[in-house]
């Protein structure tokens, strides 16, 4: 599969994902079309997307071209997508994930997500019911959530008896959800981390610094390596190269237990926790 450096990581369902991935949001046109060319010459296998991103179409080309050329077989990639919430329920699920299958020109997605599950709204163990017959249908491998909480979780898998194989969150040094994580090892979920570089707002920090320094790799690298040793999967967003190459190349990278604390320390720290909709609330009675 490509440059066998990258980890795996295996699911519930037996099936394996690459730790890392590139997200796609707020990536479109040529921007897009040769940050996903490029990153599959690097040996990137895992993409990213939702509905929600209006780039399925760009991103479904980029990947068309790209196994059209050879460059790439499509056993080898893993694309995920997700539902947006004016799509929860019933008879709305389904369009919306054809309508993602035909944009992105594939007969089967490697992953299906619920994007968040709106508590107010109320449908997300049906959309997730929905979400499973599709998945019976064969056209999705495996099926999982993102921005879940522990309370939503167990009411996801006491009430359809399935148990999602991901849970995509907002995860970074600082805000590493510890509790949350613990929840998802006990259930066999692989915990995804969106925004794992905090919007560039955790690399001048001073500890990051040093550990980036001591391993002579950059502070990005150094984060993503922190995330990744703790069996997190990460899909930072990138359009330049030389970022893409460095990304790809965190996976390489081997912190030691002093490089782990020093960043575990953060989590205590002002101004490192969530910095963005917490899914309690997001987006309430929209």
């Amino acid at each position: 599969m490509g440059d066998m450096s990258v980890p795996q990581t295996t699911f519930n369902d037996d099936r394996e994902m690459p730790l890392v991935g590139l997200g796609t949001y707020k990536l479109h046109g040529e921007e897009l079309n040769r940050a996903v060319r490029e990153a599959i010459e690097l040996g990137y296998r895992h993409f990213d997307t939702a509905t929600l991103y209006e780039n399925e179409a760009e991103l479904g080309q980029a990947l068309a071209d790209a196994l059209k050329a050879g460059d790439v077989t499509r056993d080898e990639l893993f694309i995920t997508s997700k539902v947006w919430h004016d799509h929860h329920g019933k008879g709305k699920v389904d369009h919306a994930f054809h309508d993602s299958l035909e944009k992105l020109q594939l007969d089967y997605l490697d992953l299906y997500l619920i994007h968040w599950p709106w508590p107010q709204g109320g449908l997300y163990v049906e959309t997730f019911e929905e979400i499973a017959r599709l998945q019976g249908m064969g056209q999705i491998a495996s099926i999982g959530v993102a921005n879940f909480y522990e309370d939503t979780l167990q009411e996801l898998i006491a009430k359809t008896g399935i148990v999602p194989v991901l849970n995509q969150v907002e995860l970074h040094p600082g805000f590493t959800q510890p509790e949350l994580r613990e929840f998802h090892a006990s259930q066999g979920i692989v915990t995804e981390a969106w925004s794992p570089l905090a919007r560039g707002v955790i690399l001048s920090n001073p500890q990051v610094d040093q550990v980036a320094q001591r391993h002579d790799i950059t502070a990005g690298q150094a984060v993503l390596a922190y995330l990744m040793a703790k069996g997190i999967s990460v899909i930072p967003k990138s359009s330049r190269r030389e970022r893409l190459a460095e990304n790809f190349a965190a996976a390489e990278v081997e912190l030691d237990a002093a490089d782990i604390e020093s960043l575990d320390a953060l989590e205590d720290q002002k101004g490192f926790g969530r910095m963005f909709q917490d899914p309690r609330e997001f987006p309430g009675n929209a």
